[in-house]
């Protein structure tokens, strides 16, 4: 029995260890990065913060940098991409809102926007202000302390603290109910938003997601569009302004 017992807690310590170990070795490589985007060498920078990026890692800092490594390097398009990715993490950021505005003011396309509906908007906003697990962790808490409250409301001989206990447990639902929608939002604008940046330098968008379809429209690199829909190696996009068109699926990086 013993045995077993030291067992369980080599393997939870070389676990906790490893963890520790990956986290504090991205945490040098991250800083190594900021050395090298000090010096002057963006590539290096960006070769190091991509390197981590790619295996998982994710911040709003890193994909901050890695938007300042490729604006250094005069790459819109990937400027624009890792900035729009670290505003889904940090949307209240002045400086990462402030880059991307300056980003995109370098995009070649102009097109009228549809404007989101205002309580729309909000509600996006409060779903990215914590990150999804955040926001389950604030569901599962009070819930947790819905069923307390609804115990002391059934079983207290107190009316008061029955009373008490009842609305307290009722706002305690409401708020996991809520809580549980903010984690749904947050995680659909964070790992599932449809919207892609494009990369290809021009590209028409087509009537049929073929290329013999009708030219409806031009796109140059850098412009934010929606994907609607997905055929085969073709994407349908909407434009900022509701028109809508395929484009070829490597032309475009999904945000």
């Amino acid at each position: 029995m013993k045995q077993r017992a030291y067992t369980i807690l080599i393997i939870v310590l070389f676990v906790f260890t490893r963890q520790a170990f990956s986290q504090e070795s991205q945490e040098d490589k991250f800083r190594q990065g900021l050395d090298y985007f000090s010096a002057g060498s963006y590539e290096e920078a960006l070769d190091m913060w991509t390197g981590l990026y790619k295996k998982g890692f994710r911040s709003a800092e890193l994909n901050y940098n890695i938007g300042n490594a490729y604006f250094k390097m005069n790459n819109i398009p990937g400027a624009i991409l890792f900035y729009e990715r670290a505003n889904l993490l940090k949307p209240a950021d002045e400086d990462i809102n402030y880059n991307l505005g300056i980003a995109r003011t370098l995009a070649v396309d102009r097109f009228e926007e549809i404007p989101e509906i205002f309580l729309v908007r909000w509600y996006n906003f409060i779903a990215l202000i914590f990150s999804s697990n955040t926001w389950a962790t604030i569901s599962i808490a009070s819930f947790m302390l819905c069923l307390l409250l609804l115990s002391l409301y059934f079983y207290s001989s107190k009316y008061r603290l029955k009373v008490l206990g009842f609305w307290i447990a009722l706002l305690m639902l409401v708020l996991s109910l809520s809580s549980l929608a903010m984690t749904i939002r947050n995680k659909n604008l964070v790992y599932d938003s449809r919207k892609a940046i494009i990369f290809a330098p021009v590209v028409n968008g087509k009537s049929s997601p073929d290329y013999s379809g009708t030219d409806l429209f031009l796109l140059h690199e850098g412009t934010k569009v929606s994907v609607e829909d997905e055929v085969g190696e073709w994407f349908e996009v909407r434009l900022s302004d509701g028109n809508k068109g395929w484009i070829p699926s490597n032309s475009l990086e999904i945000i």
